[in-house]
């Protein structure tokens, strides 16, 4: 399923843990200390200075490097993976023997497309057991990322599988039913379908699965979630929820994210974003996360998926007849809304999903871009925005200039130099620009920034 799954933007930052020696503090904390420090009118313009000094990028470790490259490698892979797997199931017929077997479990032809879905993804998972412990356990305790254990591995992993094939024996009769009785306009109506069906995954999510992975709560830490909600309320946002979700246990890397729909909707932040960065720098990425939900990103995604997926089922529906018909013989089906084209349908998207993707993930790029301008303008703590990302660079060994290919086809982000680069520049305040978001803010019209407010939170020591 990894084709479909492609337009489902989900992204996750990449960078690796630093170093400190001694008592030292990393220049990055010893700023931030002295920004906090300054205080009254007069440590007003040194503390001034100090928000304004850019923040440097740092360069990536030997060991991030190695990280980077690899999993170009593993990328490579996965797609040429994408590619043969599904071809082998179509050339050697044995997709059509798993839908005989089908045929001979579930009898009805709603069960039988269900009961398809689950032998055919059972035997993928599988084949694909070695590469995904691989890179989802070895690679990542290789490199000082996990604190997955190998039992709680296998349960993800098996959880991973059964709710992928509960979905699928659900709902994947749904778009065959419209293969059959619209074999012209099946690509049209299936994309058509796929906004409210992403929607309904995005209201159950956070409820429904997310839970079955790892423990969510509200924040533990209550000063800061007043701070969180208090900013939450001067970017217009009614009634927010923050959760904190145990992701330690997993890995030691560092991310947050906005999910859910509707009444379910929510901003998370994994624990360990919350025990490695700084409370300004939190606020950032909630001002951030908070941004998507603001600018409405999750809705024009959907709608943008819709678009792309769309194309794809068209071109697929252009080539497909002549393919069944060319190698029918070998395939074991005759038409397209037979179950057993399952593969064919996966390996076409794949290979159009190489053409599409970097529309998808440009598009991802820029909604990144435009959060990062809300945050800044909503808490106006520039320095303490591109420490964060200098953070996320090293907890998660990130390589802040990837190459051109790898920024289109695989980046969801703009790249982390960008990042921190227009952190150090975006300040149209200071020139007495309008803000291009201020109007979304409570108090656009007096804005204060995170600087101005006295910070009570210690500077916490890391170990």
């Amino acid at each position: 399923m990894q084709s479909f799954l492609i337009f489902a933007f989900s992204t996750a930052l990449a960078a690796g843990p630093g170093s400190e020696s001694g008592s030292a503090l990393p220049w990055y904390r010893g700023a931030l200390v002295v920004s906090m420090a300054y205080g009254g009118e007069q440590g007003a313009s040194e503390r001034a200075s100090v928000e304004e000094a850019p923040v440097p990028v740092p360069e990536p470790s030997e060991q991030a490097l190695r990280y980077y490259w690899s999993g170009n490698i593993l990328w490579v892979v996965g797609q040429v993976w994408g590619v043969l797997v599904p071809a082998a199931f179509l050339f050697t017929g044995f997709s059509a023997r798993i839908r005989d077997w089908a045929q001979r479990i579930g009898r009805k032809w709603v069960f039988v497309v269900g009961v398809y879905f689950i032998l055919f993804m059972a035997i993928n998972v599988v084949l694909e057991l070695p590469l995904s412990f691989y890179v989802g356990y070895i690679r990542q305790h290789a490199y000082g990322l996990s604190n997955q254990s190998l039992s709680k591995w296998w349960m993800d992993f098996i959880k991973g599988f059964l709710v992928v094939a509960l979905q699928g024996a659900l709902f994947l009769w749904v778009p065959y039913l419209i293969l059959r009785k619209s074999p012209r306009r099946w690509w049209l109506y299936t994309s058509l379908l796929v906004v409210p069906f992403i929607c309904f995954q995005l209201l159950i999510a956070p409820v429904l699965i997310d839970p079955l992975f790892n423990e969510f709560s509200p924040m533990k830490n209550q000063e800061l979630e007043t701070d969180i909600l208090s900013l939450a309320e001067q970017a217009g946002i009614e009634g927010s929820r923050v959760f904190e979700v145990d992701k330690s246990v997993d890995t030691k890397t560092v991310n947050a994210y906005v999910t859910g729909f509707f009444g379910t909707k929510r901003i998370v932040l994994w624990d360990t974003t919350l025990a490695k960065l700084e409370p300004e720098e939190i606020l950032f990425i909630v001002g951030h996360e908070m941004g998507h939900y603001v600018l409405g990103h999750i809705f024009s995604t959907i709608l943008v998926v819709s678009v792309v997926l769309g194309v794809a089922l068209y071109c697929i529906y252009r080539v497909s007849g002549a393919l069944i018909e060319r190698y029918q013989t070998r395939f074991g089906f005759t038409v397209l809304s037979d179950v057993a084209s399952l593969p064919l349908l996966l390996l076409l998207m794949h290979v159009l999903s190489l053409a599409l993707i970097p529309l998808v993930l440009g598009y991802s790029r820029y909604h990144e871009r435009e959060a990062d301008r809300f945050g800044l303008e909503l808490t106006r703590s520039n320095r303490a925005a591109a420490i964060a990302f200098v953070k996320l660079q090293e907890e998660n060994l990130g390589v802040p200039r990837p190459g051109p290919l790898v920024r289109i086809w695989r980046s969801s982000h703009p790249s982390l130099a960008e990042r921190i680069e227009f952190c150090n520049t975006y300040r149209p305040w200071l020139k007495g620009e309008p803000s291009r978001y201020g109007r979304y803010f409570r108090d656009h019209k007096d804005h204060k920034d995170l600087n101005d407010i006295k910070v009570v939170h210690p500077v916490r020591e890391r170990g």
